[in-house]
């Protein structure tokens, strides 16, 4: 007699109908779809907020007067020069003069990073001989070896070359050692113990860890590389960026002297937005931390 009120008061909750139910989860994902919209500024535009606010700064600064033109030309100015010196074309020759120069000496300096980065990196014995040796010469300012350089290789295209070189080294070596350093132990020896020899030990565990580490080093080169150049350049040039601004000086034209600082910045911000996609295609097996929204 007992059972048919326990089943009666079982059978209505099992036989409730599901619409009693469905109208709360409705609700709650639809609450949570109206929350989870908000108004988000494009990353571009974002990051296009500080210089462009700079230069409307740097435009209403010297419109007022507050900035005169003997201190700093105005952005139109400089904006008017870069026209008229584009048109008779020694804008473009002075930038392919530039490049050709820093191009060469990243080229000779990544060369001579890489080749002293492995050998210290894989090797005890190249690291007793070759890293303290790189961190003794890195204490030395780079900049302080122009007059060396002018007595070993004169006053020529060779010693701007090797400036550029001699920055570009040191970032790209620092960077690719402490990649290969920074590698796994344990990745190493489980690699080992599947039978991987030395060359595939090199070619497929300590060589993709150092790669971040590389890229890294890269970018630094390259903004090493414009920054040298601008020293170098300055050393009896005939052509370049630094020409221009060498004459410049003497005219106390400050509106060609800001359009070659900024024609250098614009190709060093180039140069760095290629790593960055270049870093996006290589790592993309890495997951990274891109920061909170």
């Amino acid at each position: 007699m007992t059972t048919k009120p326990l089943n009666a008061a079982v059978l209505p909750v099992q036989s409730a109908p599901a619409d009693t139910v469905q109208p709360t989860a409705r609700v709650t994902i639809r609450g949570r779809a109206k929350t989870s919209r908000r108004f988000t500024v494009p990353r571009s535009v974002r990051r296009a907020a500080g210089p462009v606010g700079l230069v409307l700064l740097w435009f209403l600064t010297s419109a007022t007067g507050v900035l005169p033109e003997s201190v700093l030309a105005s952005p139109v100015d400089v904006l008017r020069q870069a026209v008229d010196l584009t048109k008779n074309g020694e804008l473009p020759s002075a930038i392919a003069a530039s490049g050709r120069r820093a191009a060469i000496g990243f080229l000779i300096g990544a060369t001579v990073a890489l080749t002293l980065s492995l050998v210290a990196g894989l090797f005890r014995l190249g690291e007793d001989v070759i890293d303290s040796s790189m961190g003794m010469f890195r204490a030395i300012p780079w900049v302080g070896l122009i007059p060396l350089f002018i007595v070993w290789f004169g006053i020529e295209e060779t010693p701007k070359i090797a400036l550029v070189a001699l920055g570009v080294t040191y970032p790209l070596y620092f960077n690719i050692y402490g990649g290969i350093r920074s590698t796994d132990a344990q990745l190493v020896e489980a690699a080992r113990m599947m039978g991987l020899g030395r060359f595939g030990l090199i070619k497929y565990v300590i060589l993709p860890s150092a790669l971040p580490g590389a890229l890294v080093g890269l970018r630094y080169a390259l903004s090493t590389a414009w920054l040298a150049l601008v020293f170098a350049e300055q050393v009896n040039a005939d052509a370049g960026l630094g020409y221009l601004m060498s004459n410049a000086q003497q005219y106390f034209r400050t509106d060609v002297i800001v359009l070659c600082l900024v024609v250098y910045a614009l190709l060093g911000l180039a140069c760095d937005f290629a790593v960055r996609i270049l870093s996006r295609r290589l790592l993309t097996w890495r997951a990274n931390f891109e920061g909170e929204a």
